[in-house]
C-alpha cells in the first residue's frame, strides 16, 4: 500500500506539493495526473526516498519513507521519468547488477533476468552496450530492473515514455496481472487514455494540491464532462484543445 498524510515539500519557501492525502490499497493500479509542475514527480521522488519531504508522512508498503528507506527500497520497484544507465553494461549485466543489489541469489537473479529479457523482446540485444540501446530499448530494460525483486509496490512515472506499441500492450496487460496479484501500482502519466484504460482510480493534482479523485466516470460525472481530458482542463484550468488548435491555426494564417 501507499499512503501520504498532509504531504509537503517547498522549494525556495513556495509549495510544490502541499498537505496531499493519498491512500492506494493493494490490488489498485492508481492514476496520478497533472499538469506539468503540478507536483506529480516530486511526490513520486518522495514516495521512492530520493528527495526528503518538508513535512507530512509517506508510507509505502507499510514503512515510514523517513524512517525506514531500505526496508521501503526492498519492497518498491521505481520507473522514474528520466532513467539513468550504466552505458558500459549490457543489458545483462544491468540486471544482474539490479538482482545483487536486491540481494537475490544467482540462480533466481539468472532465470528471472532470462524471463525479463524474453518478455521485452531484447534476447537478441541482450550482449550489446546500452550505449546502443535506443531510447524505447532503455526503458524496457530500466522497466525489467524495476521488476527484477518482484516487488510489493510499483510506481512508474512517464513508463510508456519511448515504448512500441507491442511493448505497451505487454506492460497494461501486465499491470492487471499485478493487481490482480494484490500489488500496489501508482501510474503517473500525461498520457490520459492509457490512464482511463488501465487505472482503477485517479488522482488529479494542480498547483501541489489534489482537486480530484475517483474512478474516470466519477471524475467525468462530478465535473459535467463528457471525456476525462474535458474534466481535466476544467480542474487545472487548462484550454481546451480544440481552442489551442484554433489559436494556433488562426495564427498561422496571420503570419
Amino acid at each position: 500500500m501507499i499512503r501520504t498524510e498532509r504531504l509537503t515539500k517547498l522549494y525556495d519557501g513556495k509549495p510544490a506539493v502541499l498537505e496531499l492525502d493519498l491512500s492506494i490499497q493493494p490490488g489498485e493500479v492508481f492514476g496520478f495526473l497533472g499538469p506539468n509542475g503540478a507536483g506529480k514527480s516530486t511526490t513520486v521522488k518522495i514516495l521512492a526516498g530520493l528527495i526528503p519531504a518538508y513535512s507530512g508522512r509517506a508510507i509505502v508498503a507499510g514503512y515510514d519513507v523517513a524512517d525506514h528507506p531500505l526496508e521501503v527500497k526492498r519492497r518498491l520497484g521505481f520507473v522514474p521519468e528520466t532513467p539513468r544507465l550504466y552505458d558500459s553494461l549490457t543489458a545483462d549485466g544491468f540486471l544482474d547488477v539490479m538482482g545483487a543489489l536486491y540481494h537475490l541469489d544467482p540462480r533466481t537473479s539468472k532465470a528471472r533476468r532470462n524471463d525479463l529479457i524474453e518478455l521485452f523482446g531484447l534476447g537478441e540485444v541482450r550482449n550489446q552496450r546500452l550505449r546502443e540501446f535506443s531510447k524505447g530499448m532503455r526503458q524496457k530494460v530500466v522497466i525489467a530492473s524495476a521488476l527484477i525483486h518482484r516487488p510489493e509496490v510499483l510506481i512508474l512515472d512517464e513508463p510508456f515514455d519511448g515504448l512500441d506499441a507491442n511493448t505497451a500492450l505487454v506492460m497494461k496487460g501486465l499491470l492487471r496481472e499485478m493487481a490482480a496479484q494484490g500489488k500496489t501500482i501508482l501510474f503517473s502519466s500525461h498520457v490520459l487514455e492509457v490512464v482511463e484504460r488501465i487505472c482503477t482510480r485517479i488522482c488529479i493534482i494542480d498547483g501541489g494540491r489534489k482537486v480530484a479523485e475517483g474512478s474516470a466516470e466519477q471524475i467525468r460525472m462530478n465535473f459535467r464532462a463528457a471525456t476525462l481530458d474535458e474534466a481535466f482542463s476544467r480542474l487545472t484550468g487548462e484550454r481546451e484543445a480544440s481552442q489551442v488548435t484554433a489559436d494556433i491555426l488562426a495564427a498561422l494564417a496571420r503570419s
